[in-house]
């Protein structure tokens, strides 16, 4: 990679600088979260971690609640409420129930738990681990708690952990609709016991035109709804009509008119099979259609789109637990609006737009809250013309994933690459972006990305707040390697604040405009600016005017910046001294500081020679508790054995240093490894470490070919 470019943006003081009003982020949502590690418990808390494939990882905030037999977590409750649904995990291959408490008296309803849908593994996605741990779970409480009440969850059993409560005070049931037909009195079985298949499909026939109401109750159905045009589907509300199947409605095409509104769509999803179409909507429910109000939980995907879906509107709907896509419009969709909806836990891309066979145009997703993607990114948009990302707020992403993500990654063919403009306004991005374990970097929180093609549409940025994303803030990527350019990008007002490494991650030949961006806490620098491949060409930075707090650039590309201040660590296992700034009292020719932190355990620091004692000292950008250290020489057997004296001491400012172990021998044999293992005491915690070298059996100098720094012991 070429050294980086050097970027002029305006420095000076961390202003904020306020975006130009626009609506608030997220959905206006009928319940209010209570996270579990902020309640009270008798349960441990796990967490922060951000590491592919751990259970933290995966909850909202990066944390949760682990409870035991016998264990509880109490809520309080934040607003009036009689019901409550639980974001959950128990171990894999296990089942059980949490007793319920309100006011600290037992309610004679529990809440069943289990792992039937969660552990998912999608082995021909490369880059995929284990996931989908966690789960929902809901319950009418059968009482009104008030704001300030206590409502508790203990462990009977099985272990559980909490995530996160949401409360809700849900309205009574709605009646039938003058002159609509009911499922029942076509036969359908409102206890669930009975299939109700025909029925439903007899009740739509019958009300052409009209209405089919889904009366209160339970309804089981064994095969999936087709022909469904010209008519409305009407429950009496999430928490009272549901229906029972992993396959709703199945078609390729449809008159439209459909309308589907205020009910539950309960799958049995348990893993994840592409090649079935395991969705709440498989293609099309025509033009002019609209789903509003619904809960849809265990499918593999809530909304597959393809055919003739023009001016859908999706609203105001729960997308829970899908193994897949929480909605899809794979092409040719035109005009269609996705607001309002929550989504939580998707195993791919929460909401994505995909331009397959068709471009999809004039749509957009607007004021969604999206929460937990375990595999994928929050919203993605994969081609089309004039598609519009609005108000949306996207927290928690994991592996292979950013918040948003505006890419020309095609999978197949025929694929309409990205066109006319790309609007993406008034977002809120919240502990987004992700380790991608393919490339071994990180993806950003906001991503632009010329996958299989340059990236020529006019792609404008406005208005975004970034907070505790683990690594970058805005990322600029090639992401097939193939080096095409990502071009016509303006990104103007943006806040970001504790991001983890760098402000603008560009790996890619290009250009964008920056204006009105501030940022505070920034991990490492402002400016990571290293295109891959080397040869591909320069990413140019134009200072707009108004930014702040992000004037410096990472200045080594052979390395990547690791995350710095202001976020809890993405991978504690992590090596803090790798890449980082060495120095020394001196080195003898090329044998330099930073060749103990390269990476490469056969390059090597040499000091001066014959001039004990000598020192090293590297900057870990940050102060950490650091309790090993793994001191390296070269592991071939042409190093002989040797014992080196040395001091271990450390620094917060970079000028007083103390004494962490006092001058003690080390020994270093290539039969086991030419490695000497240090373990820091637990009051340690320093940013500048410095081992002083005063003797060496083996050469007349100090010597390390890597310095390892962890905070585990």
């Amino acid at each position: 990679m070429p050294a980086a470019m050097v970027v002029a943006l305006s420095a000076g003081l961390l202003t904020a600088i306020a975006p130009a009003a626009h609506a608030a982020a997220g959905a206006t949502l009928h319940f209010t979260s209570v996270e579990a590690e902020s309640a009270t418990t008798t349960g441990t808390k796990i967490g922060p971690d951000y590491t592919q494939g751990t259970l933290a990882s995966e909850a909202s905030g990066r944390q949760a609640v682990r409870l035991s037999a016998g264990q509880r977590v109490e809520f309080t409750v934040p607003r009036a409420a009689n019901a409550v649904n639980l974001a959950y995990s128990v171990p894999d291959g296990q089942s059980g129930s949490l007793d319920v408490y309100v006011n600290g008296t037992k309610i004679s309803k529990t809440l069943p738990v289990t792992s039937k849908y969660s552990y998912i593994d999608t082995g021909w996605i490369p880059g995929a681990k284990t996931h989908h741990f966690f789960d929902n779970s809901r319950l009418l409480l059968g009482q009104n708690v008030q704001q300030g009440d206590k409502v508790a969850f203990q462990a009977t059993g099985t272990q559980v952990t909490v995530d996160v409560a949401d409360f809700e005070q849900v309205g009574q049931a709605a009646g039938q609709p003058a002159g609509s037909v009911s499922v029942t009195s076509k036969g359908a079985d409102p206890t669930g016991s009975g299939d109700s298949t025909q029925a439903f499909r007899d009740a739509i026939a019958a009300a052409q035109g009209g209405v089919v109401w889904i009366p209160p109750g339970d309804y089981r159905l064994t095969s999936s709804l087709g022909g469904v045009q010209n008519v409305t589907l009407q429950g009496a509300g999430s928490w009272y009509s549901v229906v029972h199947t992993s396959r709703f409605i199945d078609q390729s095409s449809s008159s439209g008119n459909v309308h589907i509104k205020d009910f539950a769509v309960m799958g049995e999803v348990t893993e994840r099979v592409d090649s079935n179409p395991d969705n709440f909507v498989n293609g099309a429910l025509g033009p002019n259609s609209s789903v509003s109000g619904m809960w849809i939980q265990h499918m593999k995907v809530g909304l597959w789109l393809m055919g003739n879906n023009d001016n859908l509107v999706v609203e105001n709907s729960r997308i829970l637990d899908t193994t897949a896509d929480g909605l899809n419009l794979n092409g040719n969709a035109h005009g269609v609006r996705v607001r309002g909806n929550f989504l939580r836990n998707q195993g791919d891309d929460s909401l994505a737009m995909w331009s397959l066979n068709g471009a999809d145009s004039n749509s957009s997703f607007e004021n969604n809250t999206i929460s937990q993607p375990n595999l994928a990114n929050g919203i993605a948009i994969y081609g089309g013309t004039d598609i519009a990302v609005k108000n949306n707020l996207v927290s928690d992403t994991n592996a292979l994933g950013s918040g948003i993500a505006i890419s020309n990654q095609k999978f197949l063919d025929p694929f309409s690459p990205l066109a006319g403009t790309i609007t993406v306004d008034g977002n809120t991005l919240v502990r987004a972006g992700a380790m991608n374990p393919n490339w071994n970097h990180p993806m950003g929180a906001l991503r632009v990305d010329s996958y299989d093609s340059a990236i020529n549409a006019t792609v404008n940025i406005t208005n975004t707040t970034i907070t505790d994303s683990p690594y970058s803030a805005f990322e600029f990527v090639s992401g097939g390697g193939q080096g095409y350019p990502v071009r016509n990008v303006t990104v103007d007002g943006a806040t970001v604040k504790n991001t983890g490494t760098v402000v603008v991650q560009a790996e890619a030949q290009g250009a964008a405009t920056f204006r009105n961006v501030s940022a505070a806490a920034v991990g490492v620098a402002g400016v990571y600016n290293c295109p891959y491949p080397a040869s591909s060409g320069t990413f140019s930075l134009t200072d707009g005017g108004g930014n702040s707090g992000w004037s410096s650039t990472w200045a080594d590309c052979s390395t990547w910046p690791q995350p710095g201040q202001g976020n809890p660590d993405p991978d504690p296992n992590r090596n803090l001294a790798k890449g980082r700034p060495a120095t020394a009292t001196g080195s003898q020719d090329v044998y330099t500081p930073g060749k103990a932190v390269d990476g490469d355990a056969n390059s090597y620091w040499e000091s001066a020679n014959n001039a004990f004692p000598q020192s090293w000292t590297v900057d870990l950008g940050s102060s950490y508790a650091v309790r090993r250290l793994v001191l390296k020489l070269p592991p071939s057997s042409a190093w002989g054995a040797r014992t080196q004296t040395i001091t271990v001491l450390g620094s917060t400012d970079g000028s007083s240093y103390s004494t962490v172990i006092g001058s003690a021998g080390y020994r270093f044999d290539p039969a086991t490894g030419n490695t000497a293992t240090v373990s820091l005491p637990a009051s340690t915690n320093l940013r500048y470490l410095r081992l002083s070298v005063s003797a060496n059996t083996g050469w007349p100098a100090g010597q390390f070919s890597e310095v390892e720094a962890y905070l585990t012991s």
